[in-house]
């Protein structure tokens, strides 16, 4: 996911749909996380939903470097495997920016 060229592709994606976004609504900046969302590590609900508090906590250096105008966050978080072991696991996640089309 933090290939550049899967970056290229999920930007044509967002572009796409800020064509249709009032410019207020539009994605500035996006992040691809480093891994799936995982309902057995208590991210999604068994039907899929985001937990948004948990979301949140976990995921708090990542959303603060979204809003803070980094090009590089560094993530740092406890895995459990599906045995049971638990590891720490660190990465970096690349942060892209989108040009407003009003300043290009």
């Amino acid at each position: 996911s933090q290939k550049p060229e899967v970056y290229d592709l999920v930007e044509k994606e967002v572009e796409q749909a800020n064509r249709v976004l009032p410019r207020a609504a539009r994605i500035r900046r996006f992040a691809n996380l480093h891994k799936e969302l995982d309902a057995d590590e208590a991210e999604l609900t068994r039907t899929r939903k985001l937990r948004r508090g948990f979301f949140e906590e976990r995921y708090r250096d990542l959303v603060n470097g979204l809003f803070e105008a980094e090009s590089k966050i560094d993530v740092s978080m406890q895995v459990k495997y599906q045995d049971g072991r638990m590891a720490q696991a660190s990465t970096t996640v690349m942060v892209r920016d989108l040009k407003d089309e009003a300043d290009a």
